[in-house]
């Protein structure tokens, strides 16, 4: 895997721009629930390449939100807003994907754009 590690990170961090891209689409057409899919799997994405880069592995989504805590968030690496941040989006996506009879809306949805493109900004810069 090391020889691949770079091409991996490169992968995993286009993968978080084609998703933040996918997210401003769908918002656009008021698709509020794909789009906190697609801003999840834009800080997912992203922290997977954050935590390969420093040689952290992880096998869940829940492993990689545990990591990333422990080793960016509560070192003050990363700020505990944008932590927060992450963690809400899990668990916004997954009532979003699994909840029935629930569906965000605009005003819930459209203000989290912004902050998920500084996740992803900081995330990149830690990473470069």
């Amino acid at each position: 895997m090391s020889d691949y590690k770079p091409d991996y990170i490169a992968y995993r961090l286009t993968k978080a721009n084609e998703a933040l891209h996918d997210a401003k689409l769908l918002a656009e057409n008021y698709s509020w629930n794909a789009c906190v899919n697609r801003l999840y799997y834009t800080c997912y994405y992203a922290v997977s390449a954050l935590l390969l880069k420093n040689g952290i592995s992880t096998q869940t989504h829940t492993g990689l939100k545990t990591q990333f805590n422990l080793h960016f968030i509560k070192t003050g690496i990363v700020e505990r807003d944008l932590g927060k941040l992450y963690i809400n989006l899990m668990d916004w996506r997954q009532k979003g994907d699994y909840g029935d009879l629930f569906d965000f809306n605009k005003e819930t949805v459209e203000p989290l754009l912004e902050p998920v493109e500084k996740f992803l900004s900081e995330i990149t810069t830690l990473i470069k």
